[in-house]
């Protein structure tokens, strides 16, 4: 390693890396105490590592100091889609940084204004109370889903961003906190007649009859349906990317639960099928935040649910590879307190193979503590090849 190289392993605590060290690195029966020769903590730089970003805006909050986002080794940002402008992406764009939007896909909750008929119906044929307050819409709603085709297609059409990332494509839930709220939807009648149509599955015409047998006897059927329903969504986010802007990535931010977590909830309650989506997406932002989802004195679940993902979608995170993995990590307070203590760990787990990119959960959070700015400088520096 170069004299002029900082290990990122450096940067988290002792007691920490000790641990990391007794858990992977075993050599001839003895214990081995350097954190370069176990497999999953390697030496910086990291090179398979292209992307250091930051989620949640234009961080010009940096350049108010006098510095640029280069001095924090930033080389992307992702901004809400509502928030793009003209200027700062010319702006960020000569800096060299990528521009990626960040997309509500089925969260558009003022579409349910005018259009209360395109509210996800429970399983006793009433319209599903947003739970703690994050409200969805129906994906089987014609009109909704036109709405939100024609406003993709608008963004890739206005705006020379370098991708465009799908955020809460998935049924109506609250997911993304330790104890989440997954209501059983979406009984309307055009999804159970639409059920049935490509299924032969004949259903009793009560709302709730019919919402028993497809939760019981009929689940597995049920659940392919609904999957596949979220898929062919992004099968058509693809289409208009590839005719309006066919050189920028799409992304998907989405759930970080494997198959095993919460009885199969990924796909059973959020109608989430990677395998399948795979064939269109080619960044897969996972969103393992581990303080959020009741980890927060254990950073490395980071790198064990990246790691699952990667067996699943078989991504090694080799750059070639079509699909890769950039998972998005949390270091604002939501919940649970980060302590900048722990940055440096968080970004050395969120980092690890097969992962090629990651960011930094969320600006907006993490500015107003500038020690953790400067803790995220000093990783993503640490880890710049």
């Amino acid at each position: 390693m170069p004299k002029n190289t900082l290990s990122i392993t450096h940067l988290i605590p002792r007691r920490t890396a000790i641990k990391q060290c007794a858990a992977g690195v075993i050599a001839a029966g003895t214990l081995t105490t350097s954190l370069q020769a176990a497999d999953d903590t390697q030496s910086v730089p990291r090179p398979w590592i292209k992307i250091r970003g930051i989620y949640g805006g234009f961080p010009d909050a940096i350049l108010d100091k006098g510095k640029t986002p280069a001095d924090y080794g930033i080389n992307a940002i992702w901004v809400g889609s509502g928030g793009l402008k003209h200027e700062e992406i010319h702006r960020y764009h000569d800096m060299g940084l990528k521009v990626f939007a960040e997309f509500n896909s089925m969260h558009f909750v003022n579409y349910l204004k005018d259009h209360p008929d395109a509210a996800p119906i429970g399983s006793d044929g009433k319209p599903s109370p947003p739970p703690h307050g994050w409200q969805g819409v129906s994906p089987f709603h014609a009109d909704y889903r036109r709405n939100r085709m024609d406003e993709f297609q608008r963004i890739l059409e206005t705006y020379e961003i370098d991708g465009i990332w799908l955020d809460y494509h998935h049924s109506h839930a609250s997911w993304e906190r330790a104890e989440p709220a997954m209501p059983d939807t979406d009984f309307s009648s055009v999804a159970l007649q639409q059920f049935t149509e490509q299924t032969k599955i004949k259903l009793p015409s009560s709302t709730p009859d019919a919402a028993k047998l497809l939760l019981g006897k009929y689940q597995d059927q049920w659940t392919q349906f609904r999957c596949d329903v979220f898929t062919d969504w992004v099968r058509e986010y693809r289409e208009i990317l590839e005719a309006t802007r066919s050189q920028a990535l799409l992304g998907t931010f989405h759930c970080p639960w494997s198959k095993e977590d919460h009885d199969g909830a990924i796909r059973h309650k959020l109608a989430i099928d990677l395998r399948a989506q795979a064939k269109f997406i080619d960044i897969f932002s996972i969103m393992p935040y581990h303080a959020r989802f009741g980890h927060p004195n254990e950073p490395e679940w980071i790198a064990s649910q990246t790691r699952s993902l990667g067996k699943l979608l078989n991504i090694q995170g080799q750059p070639e590879e079509k699909q890769q993995i950039w998972p998005i990590v949390q270091l604002a307070d939501w919940g649970e307190t980060v302590s900048v203590e722990q940055v440096a760990e968080v970004i050395d787990y969120g980092t690890r193979k097969p992962v090629t990119g990651v960011m930094v959960f969320h600006w907006s959070g993490v500015s107003k503590q500038w020690d953790k700015v400067e803790a995220v400088g000093e990783a993503y520096r640490a880890i710049r090849p």
